[in-house]
Formats: C-alpha cells, sequence, structure tokens
C-alpha cells in the first residue's frame, strides 16, 4: 500500500468546486482537541461569520459534521415526527430526497411535481398547503440536479401564511446567489461547504428559527437521529455554561470552512454573486455561439449550475470522458430524466472565473468535433469576451 497522489482536476461539475490554496494550506495546520479553548473561540467565529452570510441575525446558525445532506437530514427528522403532515415540492432529484427522508419521519408526506428543469410554482404549492393543517413545506431553492432556481421569498410566505415550518435546501446556492433567510423569514434553511464556498466536501451549515427551535424542544418523541439531534448539538455548539461533549468535531475540516468565510467576506458577499452572474454570462454567451442551448429558461436559471443539453447524435459520456482525459476537466452528467440528455457545469467558488469559463469552452468544443458536431470554439471564446469585457 502506498500514499494516495490524487490527479491535479479542474472540477466544473455539480460539485465539489475547485479549493483554493488557502484552503487547502488551513487544512494542515495543526490539529488541536476539540475542547481547546481556542478552538471553542473558533466556533464563536464560525458561528457568527454563517450568520452573516445567511443573513440570519436570530437563527442559531452551526455547521454539522457532515455533507449537505446532513443537513437535509437534519432539517426533515428534527421538525417531523409520525403522522405530522409535509408538502414537498419535487422539481428534481433533491426534493425527491426530501420527499423519501419525510416518509422516513413517519410523516404523511405530500408530493407537488413539476417538470425537471422548471422552477416550483408557488400557486400549486399553497393549493396543497391549503388542504389541511401542515407542519412542514420544504422546497430546494437552488436545484441542483437541473440549475433551476426557484422563488424562496414567495415559497416562505405561504408557509408563514399557513402556520407551516419551512426548510429551504440552499447547497448550491449559499455564496453564489442571494440567500436572505431574515428577509425570506425562514426556519431552516440549509447548506453545503463544496459548492460556492470552495471548501472541502463534509460539512454542511444550517439556519434554524426561534420557531423551528421551538417546535424541536416540544418534540413528543425524540429526533431519530442521534447525530443530528439539534437539541444534543446544542450542548456542544450552544456553548451557553460550558461546552458538554457530543461528537469528536472534525476539526481541521472547520479550519476550511473558516479560511473560506474569511475570503468570502474579503471580496464582498456582494461581489462574488456578481462574479459569478457574469461568468455565468459569458459562458451561456460562448455555448450558444458554440451551437448548444440551455436546458433552463433564462429568467429561472442558476448561474453556478449551468444545464446544457445535448445535441443530438452526440454521445455525451464520451465528451465528459474527452475532457477529463485531455484537459483533466470535470463536468457533469444528468441524472434521472435528463440522464444522457444535459451536461452540468458548475460555475461555483474558485471554480467561478474566465480562465475556467475559456478553458470549459475551448475543452467542450474539441470534444464535439471529435464526434462530428461542428462547435467553432473561436467564436464561442470571442462570444465569452465580449460578456467578460
Amino acid at each position: 500500500m502506498q500514499s494516495f497522489q490524487p490527479p491535479r482536476r479542474i472540477l466544473m461539475g455539480p460539485g465539489p468546486s475547485d479549493v483554493s490554496p488557502r484552503v487547502l494550506s488551513a487544512l494542515a495546520r495543526p490539529t488541536i482537541g476539540h475542547l481547546d479553548p481556542e478552538f471553542q473561540g473558533l466556533m464563536e467565529e464560525i458561528k457568527g461569520a454563517l450568520q452573516r452570510l445567511f443573513n440570519a441575525p436570530d437563527h442559531a446558525c452551526v455547521p454539522l459534521p457532515a455533507p449537505g445532506t446532513a443537513g437535509m437530514e437534519a432539517a426533515i427528522m428534527n421538525l417531523l415526527e409520525p403522522g405530522d403532515r409535509a408538502v414537498i415540492a419535487v422539481n428534481g432529484a433533491f426534493g425527491g430526497r426530501m420527499a423519501d427522508m419525510a416518509g422516513r419521519a413517519g410523516a404523511s408526506v405530500v408530493t407537488v411535481e413539476h417538470d425537471w428543469g422548471q422552477p416550483v410554482d408557488p400557486a400549486r404549492v399553497e393549493a396543497a398547503v391549503a388542504e389541511a393543517p401542515t407542519k412542514v413545506l420544504a422546497f430546494v431553492h437552488a436545484e441542483t440536479s437541473t440549475g433551476a432556481r426557484s422563488d424562496a421569498a414567495s415559497l416562505c410566505a405561504i408557509a408563514r401564511k399557513h402556520g407551516a415550518l419551512s426548510v429551504v435546501d440552499c447547497v448550491t446556492s449559499l455564496g453564489g446567489i442571494v440567500v436572505d433567510v431574515a428577509g425570506w423569514d425562514a426556519d431552516v434553511v440549509y447548506s453545503g461547504t463544496q459548492k460556492c464556498l470552495s471548501a472541502p466536501p463534509g460539512l454542511s451549515p444550517i439556519a434554524l428559527s426561534k420557531r423551528a427551535q421551538a417546535a424541536i424542544s416540544g418534540r413528543k418523541e425524540k429526533v431519530r437521529n442521534w447525530l443530528l439531534d439539534f437539541n444534543l448539538l446544542m450542548s456542544y455548539w450552544g456553548g451557553e455554561g460550558g461546552r458538554t461533549y457530543h461528537h469528536t468535531a472534525p476539526i481541521n475540516a472547520l479550519y476550511g470552512l473558516h479560511e473560506s468565510l474569511v475570503a468570502i467576506f474579503e471580496e464582498g458577499q456582494q461581489a462574488a454573486i456578481v462574479r459569478h452572474a457574469r461568468m455565468h454570462e459569458a459562458l451561456v454567451a460562448g455555448v450558444e455561439a458554440a451551437g448548444l442551448s440551455m436546458l433552463v429558461a433564462e429568467p429561472h436559471r442558476l448561474p453556478q449550475l449551468n444545464t446544457v443539453r445535448v445535441p443530438d447524435g452526440v454521445d455525451e459520456a464520451q465528451v465528459r470522458a474527452h475532457v477529463l482525459k485531455n484537459w483533466d476537466l470535470e463536468i457533469g452528467a444528468g441524472l434521472g430524466p435528463l440522464k444522457g440528455q444535459v451536461w452540468r457545469i458548475g460555475l461555483m467558488g474558485a471554480s467561478a472565473t474566465a480562465w475556467h469559463v475559456r478553458l470549459c469552452l475551448t475543452a467542450l468544443c474539441e470534444a464535439l468535433n471529435a464526434q462530428g458536431f461542428k462547435a467553432e470554439a473561436q467564436a464561442a471564446l470571442a462570444a465569452a469576451d465580449r460578456k467578460l469585457a
């Protein structure tokens, strides 16, 4: 057995994104104990930074010790008890995953199904919520499987109007587009570190409102997930009267998250959002100049997750294999009903630069031409450069 030396890849799939050198450097700092006073100071900084990033000054914000899916499971399992009614908007793979988890929690689950690539329809969701008393309304803000953005403010307002708690998946949106937890009046919002924050996968920032915390404290039975039981987690992260051992925190991973938060505030949250939007506009211009088209209608596209239709006669897997072999470039395949029909191209965090856009267009055009689809790289690059000027 020998040491593993990973290849150097350029990550432009649906996640993870490229990790910046400063975050990689932070991960290598000396490990200290998870109850060390210095580490507890770091924990407090992270909590405050997440409140700022989520715009959630009145929410409890902590990073869960597992990937973004753990945020989803924590939200669902902490809020729902057997017999509770949950309305789940499904417009892609991750809305479907929410519904699966809600069923495992013993809830009575009502799904509002949408075509993949479409945003969630607030009118249809409200009709479902209004049919009976509802404990939770859950939806995905930025659907990673399709690249579609939904209207979080309207959907959270529906929850409030009908006395339900809102659960918002912001795994792909946090750091790339506006996430306004206070403005939305959302109850539970979770994300991941490996997308627009450009830290490695393995942590899930989550924000819980006072309403959500009261609902969790008032449960009739224990949360069915011990590690992610928020009542237990806060005995460690809350810090009131001294922290109680709950789990051994992923110390070095938290160093990386902290450094990624330092970096995004140095750049400026609004500046980061503008950067993602500019890179998206350049990529779309180049894609269209190359003779390709986008799946999601322009008003609902995510700048950080671009879903490109595969042309007729092109083997999409061969294109991905070509760019990986010849350019060390990773782009993503379609999921579910979109399998074989789209590529998912990420422009997230450190992967949202002009260099990434130009390299991706060059590699993609080369791979398409290798299959006999005429894609002019120079035209694609010129179109992108006009947006970047």
